[in-house]
This record gives C-alpha cells, structure tokens and sequence, in this order.
C-alpha cells in the first residue's frame, strides 16, 4: 500500500504542470487563434515557448544586450510589454525586468516538481513569456526573466526592429 501511495503521489506532481497549461486554455484572450494559424505564424521554437510554456536556452536572445532606448513588443500579437528603462543585467542569460507595462502581462502559478514558480504571459493573446521572481531591483524587487524569442524590440524614434 506504501509503494502505491508514493506511486500515484509523484504520477500527480508530475502531471501538475499539465493542469496549469489547461487552465491557460481556458482564459480567453482579445487576441485569439487556433493551433494551425499559431503554427503558421510562429517557428518552431517560437511555438515551443510561446504556446507550449517552454524556456529559450540562456544567452542565446540577441534582446539579452539590447540597452537602446526603445519598446519591446509581444512577438503573438503586437502588443507593447516593455521599456528599456525597467531592463537590467541579471547575469542569468534571458532579458530581465523590473517592471512591465500597465496592463500588458498577466501572471499565474506554475507548480513544478521544484516548486511553484509564476509564470508570466502576454495579458492580450495569452503567449508565454517567462516567469517573475522576487529577486531583482528597486523598485519593484521583481525580476521578469523573459524569452528574448517571444518578443521583438523596436528602437525609439524608428530604425530596424531586432527579432529576439
């Protein structure tokens, strides 16, 4: 009966990270599309991460040395996210900042085998960005450790878009 116990007791933290993804779906978002037109649009990698809650390997975004004045953009739909005056070097290879945008990111749990992290999203079409944890600086003491792929940074006063 022990064995059991611990048996269905890890089959279930297992399946946790599915359950959030479900609930994901459920939202409804202004943005909207199906499986195929996200497909469409988005790489393979982008798709991975963006709509299957998967992480860029670090240091691989060419937004990580992005330190122009400018406006990163949702890569799903548009949307403006953030500013280069809340980006900070983190040190832990993704884009990382202290604050978004108002109304721009929405959050919520993603329980994992290591624990409960928050997950963070584009708050229009619902595309993963990353999570935010409480280690980063003044003044908000966040640190949103965002997937360059997931986005796109336009410069202030126009110039070429850099893709992430």
């Amino acid at each position: 009966m022990h064995r059991r116990q611990i048996l269905i007791g890890g089959t279930a933290l297992a399946l946790m990270p599915l359950a959030s993804r479900f609930a994901t779906a459920a939202e409804t978002f202004e943005v909207t599309r199906s499986e195929s037109e996200w497909r469409a649009m988005l790489t393979d990698k982008e798709y991975y991460v963006m709509r299957e809650e998967g992480t860029e390997r670090a240091f691989t975004s060419p937004l990580n040395d992005i330190t122009a004045p400018g406006t990163f953009y949702c890569k799903g739909c548009d949307q403006a996210l953030y500013v280069t005056e809340t980006k900070f070097k983190s040190g832990t290879g993704w884009p990382s900042f202290y604050q978004p945008l108002p109304d721009a990111v929405a959050t919520k749990p993603d329980p994992g085998i290591f624990g409960t992290r928050t997950e963070v999203h584009c708050d229009r079409c619902g595309s993963h960005l990353g999570h935010v944890f409480d280690d980063g600086p003044p003044p908000t003491g966040k640190r949103h450790c965002i997937n360059g792929i997931a986005m796109v940074f336009r410069p202030e006063g126009g110039g070429d878009p850099v893709v992430g």
